[in-house]
């Protein structure tokens, strides 16, 4: 069997445009964004003018439709930027998916088609104030009323909820029946009923909204269901074996950073009359971050072209993608702030950022903890 580490010719452009518009765009305001906990709106738009924005659309539905592979290509060149601003379109391709999986080709050109036509959004409603790993102890109810669902009660955590077009919402049927009464329903957010609460303080990507929904008996038709009243559950796991590649890609453009500061740091930073480069603690330091890298680099493009291939092997590759790079860019930017000593505690440089922004990478779509029981279940799956 051919194997080929290269990427195409179209591939290769997508990764200049992207990485010239990271560094030229995104950086420069990137701690600005962080420190005001600004939503960057006017970079939502210029990425959707160089056809960065909701990549995955098909183009039955007026979009480009690209896969994962191009997706982790732009996350890592918007992840090494600001993995806040990366975020936001990454959220926005989190919430086309379920549409992607599960919706009809009405569906799709009515709520994705849209997104092609002007800078807008997509989002995922999942997580709630009482449950975050445990998906299935859904307590936002969905009733049947004649030819539409009533939507009531609260999600949080959500990406990009209010600045989006529509909330892909995960509701249920009945709460005694766990995953098995779960939907997957649009709403879009100029219905009645829907309001907003911004979520402030968070510890890093600032410059990523996210919002806390509530949902008063709000109406929505029943055609805006997505697959059938059992497989709302199913779509939401589908949905994340997929999109947590992204958050790996995002992270792998953490480590980079992270490398980029702390060796350009060793070069100038003189100790005993010497550039600390030339120490080998920093040198073991440097060299790990990039072992690190590079490894986290390749395995996510490799649970990228599993995903895109529609290989099952995907859902534990995606795991492990997604567990290992943001644990490989926590750890980079620890190393990196160690490598700059006090300079790096301090958001003089960006690498005190990196390091909050990275925590999250851990946290979402899955905590790293329920990645290793998805690659545990997969593991002992094969002995059976």
């Amino acid at each position: 069997m051919a194997l080929d580490f290269s990427l195409t010719d179209e591939q290769k452009q997508l990764q200049q445009l992207a990485r010239r518009f990271a560094r030229e765009q995104v950086a420069p305001v990137a701690k600005e964004n962080d420190e005001q906990a600004r939503v960057p709106w006017e970079l939502v738009e210029q990425l959707y003018e160089i056809g960065l924005l909701n990549i995955s659309v098909p183009e039955a539905a007026g979009g480009l439709g690209l896969g994962l592979v191009e997706e982790v290509i732009i996350g890592e060149e918007l992840g090494w930027a600001d993995m806040g601003f990366y975020t936001i379109p990454m959220a926005s391709e989190l919430g086309i998916t379920p549409i992607l999986l599960a919706g009809s080709e009405e569906q799709q050109k009515r709520f994705l088609g849209p997104l092609t036509e002007r800078p807008s959004l997509a989002s995922f409603a999942l997580s709630e104030p009482g449950n975050g790993s445990d998906a299935a102890a859904l307590r936002t109810r969905a009733v049947r009323d004649g030819d539409h669902y009533v939507i009531s009660g609260t999600k949080m955590w959500i990406s990009n909820a209010k600045e989006a077009d529509f909330n892909v919402v995960f509701a249920t049927l009945n709460p005694e029946m766990r995953h098995k009464g779960v939907i997957a329903i649009v709403v879009e957010n100029d219905r009645e009923g829907v309001s907003f609460n911004k979520i402030h303080g968070k510890m890093g990507q600032r410059a990523a909204p996210t919002y806390e929904i509530i949902y008063d008996d709000v109406r929505v038709p029943a055609e805006n269901l997505l697959g059938d009243e059992q497989s709302g559950f199913k779509i939401a796991m589908l949905t994340l074996d997929k999109t947590r590649i992204p958050v790996a890609a995002g992270s792998v453009g953490v480590a980079r950073r992270a490398l980029d500061e702390a060796a350009k740091y060793a070069l100038e930073r003189e100790a005993f009359g010497r550039p600390i480069a030339d120490f080998q603690a920093i040198q073991f330091k440097l060299a790990n971050m990039k072992i690190g890298l590079e490894t986290a680099r390749i395995y996510t493009l490799y649970a990228a072209w599993l995903a895109d291939r529609g290989d099952p092997a995907h859902i534990s590759a995606s795991a492990v993608a997604k567990a290992y790079a943001s644990e490989i860019a926590f750890e980079a930017a620890n190393e990196a702030i160690q490598t700059l000593g006090g300079y790096g505690y301090v958001n003089d440089f960006p690498v005190e950022k990196l390091l909050r922004d990275a925590k999250l990478n851990q946290i979402y779509e899955g905590t790293n903890e329920i990645q290793r029981i998805i690659i545990a279940r997969d593991i002992l799956r094969a002995l059976k």
